[in-house]
């Protein structure tokens, strides 16, 4: 096949008739394939269970940070069903600190769903995958693929650098993802549908990496339209991003003894369901003295004392800015409503998201500065 850039084939791509790619990524795979805690040894079945279980935890996470969470829900909950059996409000404990907690309600929302209306058993179709709870058309084909071996390519950001490099794909991100989705599909075995998906992601997540990819090293080098002329790291090519707006706001962090005042969002938005100490509303422009007047009312509440410095987090749309105020209860202050106490020295058993742990430990003095 004559390296031909996808430069010119944005809509209609050359794709090859014939081609020794997908052998030659099953050989390398084979001898260099990583040892990841959902995947199934050589020669092994897939489990579906985890393999979905991994899937959604690596949504916009890495594999370093997934690997302690899964390996600690499969030890709770070893497979689909008695997932579905747990509470919503123990998945998101576990779940703390991971981000992205809408992947933890719709996690939940398909265990169940798997368990009472399929009998604890993935359906093993790309369409049925998709009709459950929290799997759009990625997670489906790689659970399809990986798990079931059907012949389908799951492309995720490993693959989608893998790929616009191979083929130099001029096209930016997001309006490639056709045409690297169908580029991608030409390197798929005639067998083996999981592993050729599962040695193209080692592939980008090992050689062709992000920045200072060694191209010395990829069993396709010789192939790769992006190398031969030098341009590897300019691929896939991207829109600027932009960022949002800064926000800001107030948390509220009361104490009782040894105990801490805290409510749970609502169950639908950002952090749903997580909890949190009670906060201002997080809006572009805020002023403090604003952001101040949103704080709870208890009786017998010593005076708010401003903690120096602020609480920063970065979100996907935006980042937030947070100043955070202390107080101290009576004994026998009553909650407000839709609050509740929780003992201090528990709180590692709440579902608390990372902008609250910081907010907390700021507050408390638990950490250093906050950021």
């Amino acid at each position: 096949m004559s390296r031909r850039s996808a430069l010119n084939v944005k809509s209609e791509p050359v794709l090859p008739e014939t081609s020794s790619r997908p052998m030659l990524l099953l050989q390398w795979y084979d001898r260099h394939r990583r040892r990841l805690p959902w995947r199934a040894a050589p020669g092994e079945a897939s489990d579906p269970y985890r393999v979905w279980l991994s899937e959604i935890m690596l949504q916009q996470t890495t594999v370093k940070a997934v690997g302690p969470y899964f390996e600690k829900f499969v030890a709770r909950w070893p497979d689909v069903t008695a997932l579905g059996r747990a509470s919503l409000d123990d998945v998101l404990r576990m779940w703390a600190g991971l981000g992205y907690y809408s992947r933890a309600r719709n996690l939940y929302a398909c265990a169940v769903a798997v368990t009472r209306e399929h009998g604890g058993v993935f359906p093993d179709t790309e369409e049925g995958l998709r009709a459950l709870p929290g799997i759009g058309p990625y997670t489906a084909a790689a659970i399809a693929a990986i798990a079931f071996d059907h012949r389908t390519m799951p492309v995720d950001g490993n693959i989608e650098r893998v790929v616009s490099r191979l083929f130099a794909v001029e096209e930016e991100l997001p309006q490639a993802k056709p045409l690297i989705q169908q580029l991608a599909a030409t390197l798929l075995a005639d067998s083996r549908a999981g592993d050729s998906a599962q040695a193209l992601m080692d592939l980008g997540a090992s050689i062709c990496t992000p920045k200072k990819p060694a191209c010395s090293l990829c069993p396709l080098n010789e192939d790769c339209t992006a190398r031969a002329q030098g341009s590897q790291e300019t691929f896939p090519r991207k829109a600027l991003k932009k960022s949002g707006a800064l926000r800001h706001g107030a948390a509220f962090v009361v104490t009782r003894g040894g105990e801490l005042l805290v409510r749970s969002r609502p169950e639908k938005g950002l952090l749903g369901g997580m909890t949190e100490v009670p906060g201002s509303d997080w809006l572009a422009g805020q002023e403090d003295g604003a952001a101040k007047q949103q704080a709870p009312v208890l009786k017998g509440l010593s005076r708010w004392q401003r903690k120096v410095g602020v609480v920063t987090h970065v979100f996907t749309h935006f980042p937030l800015q947070l100043v955070v105020y202390t107080a101290k209860a009576e004994a026998r202050t009553r909650a407000p409503a839709g609050m509740r106490w929780v003992p201090i020295a528990t709180l590692a058993d709440e579902a608390l998201p990372n902008v609250m742990r910081k907010v907390i430990a700021h507050a408390l003095d638990l950490s250093g500065p906050s950021s």
